[in-house]
């Protein structure tokens, strides 16, 4: 078995070319319930694998097995859910956390979050797709079931050249939503954005340098922020009234510097995202909904692949954001 390991917490991730299978057995619940084995095709890199090579908390067990999505075919199921051959996707649920992930050639999980491939997917393009784009799906489930539609105003999403910014651009767009991105990299960015669906550009610092007023000139008929702190207090300072955040992420700091006034005066609405635990029924609802709505051929657009043996030299570049779009990471490389 191939697979990057994190033996302890602190120590440097390494690739083992010829891993112990037994180390799958190492993991928080491993032995309880169900469990479904799997062959891994693909992975996908993101901000949390990052952060978890790079020993900035998000490494929960060790010795632990890094990569919080894995694209897999079914090689043993003790589920009744799940036959030998089937092909099965698996965002979150503690994988690459407190569960060994997808950074490796195989897998033993947990089956109470697999999701079956769509028929319309290929591995590749379901692991481009990843929990950033997974996330970016929820978030956009979540202002429309809030009941914003594209008519109602101006949608921001912050963190736009991310991956799951990238991602929720493009799904926002196609469903007629006039949409602003907030990155840091406008003048890097802005070609890329703007083929994504934005159709304006704002710099971070409009909303994110410093913090502002509690109310603020109303802006945005909803948003999704992946940025949080000073960046979401201001968000929803300027967001309209009976508007929608979706909140999904903390790349500028869990903190936030706001007050009551947004919600009480303005009726303003802050909806959290969590692609982790998200129960089934949603997650078969989100990946049902980006099958069927992704642009397939402008997610291959964004999307590059790298190799497993690449992947812990790459943490310091996405956590500089220094990384654009989605990565797939080739565990056979």
């Amino acid at each position: 078995m191939r697979a990057v390991i994190i033996e302890s917490k602190g120590a440097q991730p390494r690739l083992v070319e010829d891993a112990d299978p037994a180390l799958l057995d190492a993991t928080e619940d491993a032995t309880e319930g169900a469990t479904v084995e799997l062959d891994v095709l693909t992975s996908s890199y993101n901000y949390k694998d990052g952060m978890a090579l790079a020993g900035k908390g998000i490494a929960r067990s060790f010795p632990l097995i890094p990569g919080i999505d894995l694209i897999g075919r079914v090689t043993a199921s003790s589920a009744d859910a799940w036959d030998t051959g089937d092909l099965v996707i698996l965002n979150g649920d503690g994988i690459g956390e407190s569960r060994h992930g997808g950074f490796a050639t195989r897998a033993r999980v947990r089956p109470d979050a697999l999701v079956r491939l769509p028929a319309t997917l290929s591995p590749e393009r379901a692991a481009a797709i990843g929990t950033a784009g997974f996330t970016a799906m929820l978030a956009v489930l979540r202002l429309q079931d809030a009941g914003l539609a594209p008519d109602d105003g101006d949608v921001l999403v912050t963190g736009a050249s991310g991956g799951a910014g990238s991602i929720a651009i493009a799904l926002l767009a196609a469903r007629g939503y006039r949409v602003v991105a907030s990155t840091g990299r406008g003048t890097e960015n802005e070609e890329y954005l703007r083929q994504l669906g934005a159709a304006e550009l704002i710099d971070r610092d409009e909303v994110g340098a410093e913090p502002g007023k509690p109310l603020q000139s109303q802006r945005w008929a909803g948003a999704i922020d992946g940025v949080g702190s000073t960046t979401l207090a201001n968000v929803l300072a300027q967001t309209r009234w009976g508007g929608t955040v979706a909140a999904y992420g903390l790349a500028q700091g869990p903190d936030l510097p706001t007050t009551v006034l947004p919600f009480i005066l303005r009726q303003v609405t802050l909806a959290g995202v969590n692609s982790v635990d998200a129960p089934l029924p949603l997650r078969q609802r989100a990946w049902d909904a980006l099958a069927d709505e992704l642009d397939l051929d402008l997610l291959d657009w964004l999307t590059t692949t790298i190799g497993l043996s690449e992947v812990i030299d790459y943490a310091p570049r996405i956590l500089a954001g220094q990384v654009r779009g989605r990565t797939v990471v080739d565990v056979a490389l």
